[in-house]
């Protein structure tokens, strides 16, 4: 059956059965003691049933507002306890932010900056989920994605943090001298990581574009980039490889750089988060502490 009466309602008589008095609280509720009083009258004729008995010293509860009042107040308790918790989740740095991002890119530029954020806030926990799988960021509830492409997800912001090219590499000793233009690559044996293929190559001066499909002399296929990589390095072939993983290792003289005019066209790492001022504090602090690490405006200047 349809209650013909407001929640509302049930509030002012809870607060009337526990403060034991009209006065208190309307006071508490901040309304008029005539308002509270002709609300109280309404409740009780709408529900047909007495809730108080009243005179001039004291309030009462009948047998069935007594009743009524210890369902009820429980009921308002919750809902103050909810109450205090989403002011919580605005203003107090706690609790829980649920995280993904890619295995290679998280590793190499997001963790450690996780790891500063925790020491910073002890009360925020971080839930991290590194993959390569397309996660359904929705279905998992997550409260910022980290992905490595054009990411374009309807109702979520999207903040470019940093541009990625991969770049061709081998070992050291491998006979690449002779490889002028892309065309040649073929001939030699390579390491392909999916799914990244095809290679897509673009000049650096000229921007012409040359896309290498990896399919003759193919000597090992992975679905891992530091897998691909490490096999670069222990020369099984020619490897398209990120240039935050290449860069340091050619410095090092463990692999050298394949066709050095060309590589691929950046590729962003990017943060999203769903609406910029409705977020929980955690979240934001956590937003806004990566921006500030990549040398971003923060999501209040954005």
């Amino acid at each position: 059956m349809k209650p013909t009466y407001s929640l509302d309602d049930l509030r002012c008589f809870c607060a009337v059965a526990q403060l034991g008095s009209f006065k208190q609280a309307a006071n508490h509720l901040g309304m008029p003691l005539s308002t509270l009083s002709r609300r109280i009258s309404q409740l009780e004729q709408n529900l047909q049933l007495r809730l108080l008995n009243r005179d001039a010293h004291r309030v009462s509860l009948t047998h069935t507002g007594e009743q009524y009042f210890q369902r009820s107040s429980s009921l308002f308790e919750e809902l103050s306890d909810i109450d205090e918790d989403l002011h919580q989740e605005k203003h107090q740095p706690k609790g829980k932010i649920r995280i993904t991002a890619p295995i290679n890119a998280g590793a190499q530029f997001l963790q450690t900056i996780f790891y500063d954020f925790l020491l910073q806030y002890p009360d925020i926990k971080l839930d991290l989920s590194f993959s390569n799988a397309l996660t359904d960021i929705e279905a998992a509830a997550v409260d910022v994605a980290f992905r490595v492409g054009n990411p374009a997800l309807e109702h979520w912001i999207i903040r470019p943090l940093k541009q990625i090219h991969f770049i061709l590499c081998c070992h050291p000793e491998h006979p690449s001298y002779n490889i002028t233009q892309p065309q040649q690559l073929c001939a030699h044996s390579t390491v392909i990581c999916r799914p990244m293929i095809p290679w897509q190559l673009v000049h650096k001066a000229s921007g012409e574009e040359f896309n290498h499909h990896p399919i003759q002399s193919v000597r090992l296929e992975v679905n891992e980039i530091l897998l691909m990589t490490n096999a670069v390095k222990a020369g099984l072939g020619i490897g398209y490889i990120p240039d935050y993983f290449a860069l340091p290792m050619i410095e090092r003289g463990e692999i050298k750089q394949v066709l050095p005019e060309w590589r691929s066209q950046a590729r962003t790492l990017s943060m999203l988060y769903r609406d910029r001022n409705n977020l929980p504090l955690r979240v934001r602090l956590l937003v806004d502490f990566v921006l500030q690490h990549f040398d971003k405006p923060k999501i209040s200047e954005a």
